[in-house]
């Protein structure tokens, strides 16, 4: 972790002092320093808003904008997808297409998986469909799964989509938004307390959209049965780590974005827990730590705005494998996220981009790729430097 300054220090440490061992409070983390040794280059640009990236088993590269389009890379061109039979897709404010997935198991014809929020302003959701790609068109797209229950506005839909290693498809929501916005009586965020609902949770679904055998929650009274974690605000980046372990990157209130080591079953604690205030009054949201409740490995206090997240295994920066890498859309960067091997954070540092960072993924060639979040959005490649 960075120094911090000397009177956080001391009020942490009366805090944990005062607390047990098992609770002591995680210091939080501001900006790190800079990187050494790289660059970006840009390699494609003109997506209007551009939220995912993922590789074609035949190499190429489909990205995913906001307004709903799917767009190929040929050569340094993007030319735009059909996609035959996507339902109307709602892109009030945060709302849009979102995360693409490839299946892993397709090499011919691939399963393209897409998150996108779907309905009005007054009843929308965020909603899973599959097509099929043919080298050209994406086809005979599918309804997979609705998230329950339908919100109002347009804030906070997540979403991710992770394969994990049983081959089970990680689906992350977000918790509905932001007070005064209300789900059912109660508001927005509380739904992340709420078995009952699919919002502030990560889904764990088979491929064609159904809750998996073996969630751990499906057997509590109550708990619909696709919920794998809960407890998250807007998870907006998922990756696998060498080991098969879930990381994900999600966004708290006016401070407290949060790096997670997610788990079967657990309660990652919002709005109970959490190191953020509330928009409007300013005041902290929850505790830092509540019994029975897991921790976040990071707190990120001023926010990030965390966004996509990978885990680098190329060899084109040696010194970098092992190591997560974290958009940032407020501080237009990337954070470097070095862990030792029992997943503790043990440094950070970052590489700036200087515009809103909306995804970061590995290719195919090794390389880092980020694509960033403007009118005129760009791929950009990271090299040596």
């Amino acid at each position: 972790m960075l120094p911090i300054p000397l009177s956080h220090t001391l009020s942490i440490a009366v805090m944990m002092l005062a607390l047990p061992a098992a609770l002591a409070q995680l210091p939080t983390s501001d900006a790190p320093p800079p990187a050494k040794g790289w660059r970006a280059e840009t390699v494609g640009e003109g997506l209007s808003h551009p939220w995912s990236m993922a590789w074609l088993p035949d190499g190429r590269l489909l990205v995913s904008t906001k307004e709903g389009k799917l767009h190929l890379l040929t050569g340094k061109r993007f030319g735009q997808v059909a996609l035959e039979g996507m339902p109307p897709v709602f892109t009030n404010g945060q709302g849009g297409l979102l995360d693409i997935a490839i299946h892993p198991g397709d090499r011919k014809n691939p399963r393209i998986y897409m998150t996108m929020a779907t309905g009005t302003d007054e009843a929308n959701r965020t909603t899973l469909v599959q097509g099929v790609f043919d080298g050209k068109r994406v086809h005979g797209i599918k309804t997979l799964f609705r998230v329950q229950p339908d919100k109002s506005g347009g804030q906070h839909f997540g979403s991710r989509l992770l394969w994990h290693k049983d081959g089970t498809l990680l689906m992350s929501v977000g918790d509905g938004g932001n007070p005064p916005q209300k789900i059912g009586g109660m508001l927005a965020r509380e739904q992340a307390q709420n078995l009952g609902s699919h919002h502030g949770a990560i889904l764990r679904l088979t491929d064609a959209g159904k809750a998996a055998p073996g969630n751990p929650l499906a057997a509590r009274p109550g708990a619909l049965p696709e919920i794998w974690s809960y407890g998250h605000r807007n998870i907006q980046g998922m990756a696998l780590d060498a080991s098969g372990r879930v990381w994900a990157t999600e966004h708290g209130p006016r401070g407290g974005d949060e790096l997670n080591l997610v788990e079967a079953g657990q309660n990652y604690g919002w709005p109970l827990q959490s190191y953020g205030r509330d928009y409007r009054t300013g005041e902290a949201v929850g505790q830092p730590v509540v019994p029975g409740m897991t921790q976040p490995k990071v707190a990120w206090v001023p926010s990030p705005g965390a966004s996509g997240l990978t885990q680098y295994s190329g060899s084109q920066f040696p010194q970098w494998r092992g190591s997560l890498f974290s958009g940032g859309l407020a501080t237009t960067d990337v954070r470097r996220i070095v862990l030792d091997k029992e997943g503790k954070v043990v440094s950070q540092e970052r590489l700036e981009i200087g515009k809103r960072v909306r995804d970061v993924r590995q290719g195919p060639d090794g390389h880092l790729y980020v694509i960033t979040d403007e009118d005129n959005g760009q791929l950009l490649r990271i090299v040596a430097q």
